[in-house]
């Protein structure tokens, strides 16, 4: 098995600028017509507004995550990338961050499916799968 560098595909770098919220690098990482959505299992957080279709959109649901959801920033405990194959990738990505939602510090597991294109991202669903209070 080869052992890829970090930030070898284009979702790694994104999720590396959301981190460090460097949104210029996020969206010039993401392609144009990007389609974008988070979904959330067993939480009843209202997710109907994390949804993008392009990088307007894209920049409001960022603003909107920054304010709403991740006031304080999040810190990457641990992404994994996986190739699956004509450019999509399935990635796991464990965060810290102070949970605006519930008010308290949580830990976050994710996966994310991406695909892209030319180096950006064109693809992207997200399924928050826990929220573990820290």
């Amino acid at each position: 098995m080869t052992t890829l560098p970090p930030l070898a595909f284009p979702i790694d770098r994104v999720l590396a600028a959301f981190e460090q919220q460097d949104v210029p690098t996020l969206l010039a990482t993401v392609s144009d017509d990007v389609d974008f959505r988070i979904d959330h299992y067993r939480d009843d957080a209202d997710t109907g507004w994390q949804i993008a279709h392009n990088k307007a959109d894209l920049m409001a649901v960022v603003q909107r995550l920054g304010a709403e959801v991740f006031p304080r920033g999040t810190k990457i405990l641990h992404t994994h990338s996986q190739p699956l194959g004509n450019d999509w990738i399935l990635t796991q990505f464990h965060q810290r961050f102070f949970y605006a939602v519930q008010q308290r510090e949580v830990e976050s597991v994710t996966w994310i499916t991406s695909h892209s294109q030319n180096g950006q991202v064109d693809y992207f669903r997200e399924t928050v799968t826990t929220i573990t209070p820290v």
